[in-house]
């Protein structure tokens, strides 16, 4: 692991370096990426969601099967709430049977287990499985895209639109490679047992038919866990792939390739880029205090800060001397404050370049304090 710089700055108002270990910085090559055979491609540092490639990265597009993502992290969300079980029984309706392109052959009327049916809609791409599950989780297909609608805001997901559960095409039903990037992210992050689970089964049997995972990378590459492909005529072959080498994970999106083979080779040739044109360092792990900055009106006067998960960053190969970090926060920090609440920006520079701000967050909890020393604490900020 290289060595980098670190300071703190309270606000604009404040700055103390903890110590410096690089060498005189010189300019530092970036990366430069491969020549994609797609329309729109990312390429993303899990979990920090550091981006180290892109290419028309906000352009919105169709984003066909890939919409499934969202799907399934709506269903997971609901098992975590138990409003559905694994093993809750779905009718299957009229809606979902006949539903066109990809299916897991699902009958009308009969029952199947939500089990089942995430299998049928993440391994076989069951737009039959999405549907009912769909009508599971909010009653009709309509009420769930307004659910997905509500979580694609609430994720920063800034340049999407759903209008359905599926991917099926619609002019009002598009997404960006940046987007589908979070999203996959957040599915991770968010539900890593259930991840565990699917995303890596390389095919599923129903109704006596087998069906193998589409994602070509699940036996070209070991590494590869997961995620989605997607196909429609508009879309082109679209593949958001997962890969974990060590302690790294690397999310791709790559989309409108003009074949299955192309999606799964692409992906790939932009993976093993990140991997081997950068190094991972990594800065503090899960829980590690960077700092305990002073609070006002709390119970304590204290709170320490840092990240609810290891926060490794990627530079270029041999570059990690040069980068340098400054916390920034603001000059009052006032209680109350909950655990994992943002409490300031880890602002990055590689050779005295910006290179990057990550969230700080709250790593415990701090109650109001009493009414006097809420009056002290007042008093005492007037001349702060």
């Amino acid at each position: 692991m290289s060595f980098f710089r670190f300071s703190i700055a309270l606000g604009a108002f404040f700055a103390a370096p903890l110590f410096s270990l690089a060498a005189p910085a010189p300019d530092v090559l970036m990366p430069v990426p491969p020549a994609l055979a797609a329309r729109a491609w990312v390429l993303m540092e899990f979990p920090s969601g550091q981006v180290l490639g892109e290419e028309k990265a906000d352009e919105q597009r169709p984003p066909a099967s890939l919409t499934k993502l969202m799907s399934a992290y709506l269903v997971f969300s609901a098992l975590r709430r138990k409003t559905l079980t694994l093993s809750s029984a779905v009718k299957i309706s009229e809606k979902a049977w006949k539903s066109t392109g990809s299916r897991m052959f699902a009958r009308v009327d009969e029952t199947v287990p939500i089990d089942a049916l995430l299998k049928g809609m993440i391994i076989q791409s069951g737009n039959d499985a999405s549907i009912a599950l769909a009508e599971a989780v909010a009653g009709s297909e309509e009420a769930f895209a307004a659910m997905m609608n509500r979580e694609a805001e609430r994720l920063g997901m800034k340049r999407t639109h759903f209008v359905n559960a599926t991917g099926l095409p619609h002019p009002d039903h598009y997404s960006t490679a940046r987007d589908l990037s979070a999203l996959a992210a957040a599915l991770i992050r968010d539900f890593p047992d259930e991840y565990a689970r699917y995303y890596s089964m390389k095919e599923f049997s129903y109704q006596g038919i087998k069906q193998a995972n589409r994602n070509r990378l699940l036996w070209l590459d070991e590494s590869v866990d997961g995620m989605k492909t997607g196909f429609t005529e508009s879309a082109g072959f679209c593949l958001i792939a997962s890969s974990r080498r060590g302690e790294r994970r690397l999310l791709s999106v790559v989309m409108g390739t003009d074949s299955d083979a192309a999606r799964a080779h692409e992906s790939l040739k932009l993976l093993n880029w990140g991997y081997q044109s950068f190094d991972a360092i990594r800065l503090y792990r899960s829980g590690q205090s960077l700092s305990s900055l002073r609070v006002w009106k709390g119970g304590a006067n204290t709170v320490k800060t840092g990240f609810l998960e290891d926060f490794l960053i990627s530079v270029p190969k041999h570059a990690g001397e040069h980068l340098e970090a400054r916390l920034m926060t603001r000059p009052q920090i006032v209680a109350p404050i909950r655990k994992g609440q943002t409490i300031g920006v880890l602002k990055l520079s590689l050779a005295g370049h910006p290179y990057g701000e990550y969230p700080v967050r709250a790593l415990e909890d701090v109650p109001m304090g009493s009414r006097l020393s809420r009056f002290f604490d007042s008093v005492r900020l007037w001349f702060f």
